[in-house]
């Protein structure tokens, strides 16, 4: 069977968490467990059978780190990787539908979509199987795993049939328990999930027609009758609808009419107002379509708002964008309350998008999964392996541990050993062929060593990512630090941090999502030196992260230092 990987690594405007690390190369590019993040995701995609082409797509500019990395994993795994750069921030559903033309090109029958911020075992092998166990020929998988209670809030909480595993209720990050299964960011798609997306895609924009006539709503806190009084929209604009009958005429364009049980005055009130869709509501119980022309309402100009909210969205739809309530069989009704909420929706999508509306952004887990669930579509494949998110740099250290540990069934020969006239190795310790280690040196567990590292006499390294060109003087202690490009530590210097390992006494734990401050205090966590860094010889640095070419003249604690 024809499969594509699709690999979503963002821009530049995300992973800020990730800073001052990601000041100089791609967040995707970041060195964990000694390669590029992104490169796990390559590998266990080409490792599928049946994997054509793998697909990076997201927002960079066209950046030449980026660019020699495509050329050299396309030599190392012979298979076509392609960098697809969006024009702006999609989201996770609006770049492959975007992208959807090249994706399915070349026949793809199925294809995987992965975050590249996650690190995993990537069971996509077993997501195969297990969709064809299960599902039918247009079924979608997401990879689920299980979080304690109280950090499933953290993440997009999935309710399955315990036979079935079919996916019943999906919450993203909900306020209160929902489920302890957890969406692991990677899915199996099949090309029937671009329809769902359409959908999503088609509504933004109906949505987008109406958004500029809300003004004077949307900085207004409370809806009261005058002001839905003074709201008009113009009764001439053609809008084109799509107004499907019957299960006979989809897709047939035509007006929409509309008879209105109750008077004019009662149209501007609080109380709700019923109305009759079409000529047959009986026969259409969840059209979907346009007003081009009211002849029964024209003049009544604070009324038309309410036709055309009701005229863009069924109430049948399972995301309830107006939260309409069906009083009979074809016979919404709507309140002032539901110009509230459409109101806030324009609010809430100019200011995410910063200013510019797009009905391009559209997000899988919101937009997508939620209405899916119940539909017999969607399934979770849960899995027993590692997973962690890698959000911040505290994170990438706790990954890196997990692919270390991994390595010693899949990579061995990335581990070092300990060898006469080698440095002594504890653990788990990635070092690059390049490094040059004295002998008495000991490092780890889960150490990693970038290219061209120099590491003298009696340094002593743990839980920690020493990157490309970096020095460290005899007799320093580094841990849990990350050490940035040709930075240099002195003699003596003790540079330590704060693990953020999730608990080691709960099986489902993950690791919390940290924040920078915490009661007006920098929280304690992991030491990061951006790059071209230089820490004098004995000296502390603790808990602190100090941006990129800073040169230090004494020791920190619990500072960022600017």
């Amino acid at each position: 069977m024809p499969l594509k990987a699709v690999i979503l690594i963002g821009g530049p405007q995300k992973g800020t968490r990730f800073r001052p690390l990601s000041f100089e190369v791609p967040k995707p590019l970041f060195p964990v467990a000694g390669v590029p993040m992104v490169q796990h995701h390559i590998e266990a995609c080409a490792k599928v059978p049946g994997v054509k082409e793998i697909l990076l797509m997201g927002f960079y500019q066209p950046h030449e780190a980026l660019s020699r990395f495509l050329v050299s994993a396309q030599q190392e795994f012979k298979i076509p990787i392609r960098y697809l750069q969006e024009y702006a921030a999609l989201g996770t559903g609006g770049g492959i539908y975007h992208f959807r033309d090249q994706i399915l090109s070349g026949g793809a029958e199925a294809f995987f979509v992965l975050n590249a911020d996650v690190c995993s075992e990537f069971p996509l092998q077993e997501m195969l199987e297990f969709r064809q166990q299960h599902g039918d020929a247009h079924s979608f998988v997401i990879l689920g795993t299980t979080a304690n209670r109280t950090q499933a809030l953290n993440y997009g909480c999935i309710v399955a049939n315990a036979d079935t595993q079919e996916v019943q209720h999906y919450v993203e990050k909900p306020s209160t328990f929902v489920s302890e299964i957890i969406n692991c960011g990677i899915y199996l798609f099949t090309p029937a999930i671009f329809q769902h997306i359409g959908e999503v895609f088609q509504r933004n924009q109906q949505e987008l027609v109406l958004c500029p006539y809300l003004g004077p709503l949307r900085k207004a806190a409370l809806f009261s009758a005058p002001l839905l009084a003074s709201l008009r929209l113009p009764l001439s604009r053609s809008l084109l609808p799509t107004h499907p009958h019957s299960a006979q005429d989809k897709g047939l364009s035509e007006p929409i009419t509309w008879e209105c049980s109750a008077p004019p005055p009662a149209l501007c009130t609080s109380q709700p107002v019923t109305c009759h869709l079409c000529h047959h509501p009986s026969k259409n119980p969840a059209v979907q379509g346009c007003i081009t022309h009211i002849p029964a309402c024209t003049g009544w100009g604070s009324c038309t708002i309410n036709f055309w909210l009701r005229a863009y969205f069924s109430w049948q739809s399972p995301i309830p964008l107006l939260r309409w309530v069906s009083v009979g069989l074809g016979r919404p009704s709507l309140t002032a309350g539901a110009i509230l909420t459409f109101g806030k929706k324009c609010m809430a999508r100019e200011e995410s998008s910063n200013g510019w509306q797009r009905a391009e952004v559209i997000r899988l887990e919101q937009d997508v999964f939620t209405a899916l669930a119940g539909s017999g579509k969607l399934y979770v494949y849960k899995t027993d392996g590692f997973w962690s998110q890698i959000k911040s740099a505290g994170s990438a250290i706790y990954a890196s541990r997990l692919y270390l540990n991994q390595y010693s069934k899949s990579h061995p020969e990335r581990l070092a050993q300990n060898k006469p006239g080698g440095p002594i190795i504890r653990g788990n310790v990635y070092i690059h062929p390049t490094a040059s280690i004295d002998s008495t040196a000991v490092l780890g567990p889960n150490v990693s060593i970038g290219e061209g590292v120099t590491v003298g006499a009696g340094v002593r390294v743990r839980e920690s990512i020493v990157l490309h060109g970096a020095s460290l003087h005899d007799h320093t202690c580094v841990l849990n630090t990350i050490v940035g490009w040709d930075s240099t530590i002195g003699r003596w210097a003790r540079v330590e941090g704060t693990p953020s390992d999730p608990n080691p006494n709960d099986p489902y734990a993950k690791i919390d999502s940290e924040t920078l401050f915490r009661d007006g205090r920098l929280t304690p966590s992991i030491t990061i030196l951006g790059c071209s860094v230089t820490i004098p010889a004995e000296v502390v640095i603790l808990n602190s992260i100090v941006l990129p070419h800073k040169e230090l003249s004494r020791s920190y604690k619990n500072q960022i230092i600017l």
